[in-house]
């Protein structure tokens, strides 16, 4: 695992575009052809926003990435967040709605307490699944915010992934909820 800089941002979108081309929250938020392409498009965005934070991390030639967002910051800086609309608007093609629906629900249960470290993203590149890359680099994050006494918080899509994450410390706190959609898991992990 490596810090990741501004030049891995192309290659991190690359990985998170393929590895939630399946996932249902996001498949039922950008229907249609080239889910990929789109999916590139968006988290690349996530991604140049949270790279100054240095807390987004990458392994190898990309096998696995993860963005985090440490206490007190932002996903999108307020220039990402302005942003956003029109990149989804295009994304979308002109269909916007799920998207911002979807990333409204997600802001609308996000901890507000407890400063603490938010998983943002994390995939594995399919070619590199099953190895145990993505949650080897969530356990070696997670000891670096052990380190510092803090809490993690996440959102997940997939059930699967929620026992992955429950075997890290991470503790089913509830549902999000966009009439229409999947529903994903939000999960709490305390300060160790």
């Amino acid at each position: 695992m490596r810090l990741a800089t501004a030049a891995d941002a192309p290659g991190i979108a690359r990985t998170l575009g393929l590895a939630f081309e399946n996932d249902p929250l996001w498949s039922w938020a950008l229907p249609g052809a080239g889910l990929v392409q789109r999916l590139e498009r968006l988290w690349r965005h996530y991604v140049d926003n949270a790279l100054p934070y240095r807390w987004t991390f990458t392994s190898g030639d990309y096998e696995a990435a993860c963005v985090w967002i440490p206490p007190g910051r932002t996903e999108l800086s307020s220039e990402g967040e302005a942003e956003l609309e029109p990149l989804v608007s295009e994304l979308s093609g002109g269909n916007p709605g799920r998207v911002l629906a979807l990333c409204d629900a997600l802001e609308a249960v996000h901890p507000r307490a407890a400063p603490h470290y938010y998983l943002s993203l994390l995939g594995t590149h399919p070619q590199s699944r099953g190895r145990g890359l993505g949650m080897a680099m969530i356990r070696e994050v997670l000891e670096r915010i052990d380190a510092e006494h803090m809490p993690a918080y996440l959102e997940s899509s997939l059930p699967d992934n929620d026992r992955r994450y429950a075997s890290v410390g991470f503790v089913r706190t509830g549902e999000v909820n966009v009439p229409g959609s999947p529903t994903a898991t939000t999960m709490w992990r305390a300060a160790r």
